[in-house]
């Protein structure tokens, strides 16, 4: 159902006029701002009232404890993009960490390998490693900021993803609610740096473009030529 939506966001988008004028990297920036509204409307009457009560009852080493155990599942699709972006060392040491922390861990409540680097890695970062472009800035229902890339990235996550593959319905909708209400709660502080911004919209596109950016070459992307240093 996920990988079903997500391609679904990006068809339909593909199919939408592009907005006269717009930001060449956010040309379909009128039909972004309206499912960002929808997106923003869900999360103000729903989905952070429920993190911010989730954070108020759960107790600090629980939510430690649940941070680890979805951080180990993370692991296991980091080691394998690792794997697709020829980093072999780096794959071998968050191979390391999903081994341990599943075992000595149990099942990554505990984190046993503290000393090992955490890294990030999916796979709209493994396309834009092997030389695919971005594309446009697009907003995904329920998903949130993407772009044409990152949204078949995301699609590629979400079918190898672990928890999408659980067989028993049950578990896998409990295991993935519970990791978006403890995703939003872990945001609750952060988000407070929009609070200042004129239009949160742009503000949330450049961060997000900027970050994926530096997340595809590793911390050290290529310099934007401006107009005048290219005439």
């Amino acid at each position: 159902m996920k990988f079903a939506l997500i391609l679904f966001s990006i068809f339909l988008i593909s199919g939408c006029a592009s907005t006269p004028n717009a930001d060449p990297k956010d040309p379909y920036e009128n039909f972004n701002r309206s499912v960002y509204k929808f997106n923003d409307a869900f999360d103000r009457n729903l989905l952070k009232p429920v993190a911010k009560g989730y954070d108020t009852v759960t107790p600090t080493i629980v939510r430690k404890m649940i941070n680890n155990f979805f951080s180990n599942i993370e692991d296991v699709g980091i080691t394998l993009n690792d794997l697709l972006q020829l980093k072999f060392k780096q794959a071998a040491s968050d191979g390391s960490r999903v081994l341990f922390n599943t075992t000595f861990g149990l099942l990554g409540l505990i984190n046993v390998t503290e000393r090992l680097e955490k890294h990030n890695e999916d796979f709209g970062q493994t396309l834009g490693y092997w030389g695919v472009q971005s594309g446009p800035y697009l907003v995904l229902p329920f998903f949130g900021p993407s772009s044409i890339r990152d949204g078949v990235g995301l699609a590629g996550d979400s079918y190898t993803g672990v928890i999408t593959n659980l067989q028993d319905v049950s578990t896998r909708n409990s295991l993935y609610v519970t990791d978006k209400v403890n995703l939003r709660a872990n945001l609750l502080e952060t988000e407070k740096t929009m609070d200042d911004a004129s239009d949160r919209y742009a503000f949330m596109r450049d961060f997000y473009m900027a970050r994926r950016q530096n997340l595809v070459y590793d911390g050290d992307p290529p310099r934007e030529k401006y107009i005048d240093e290219e005439d």
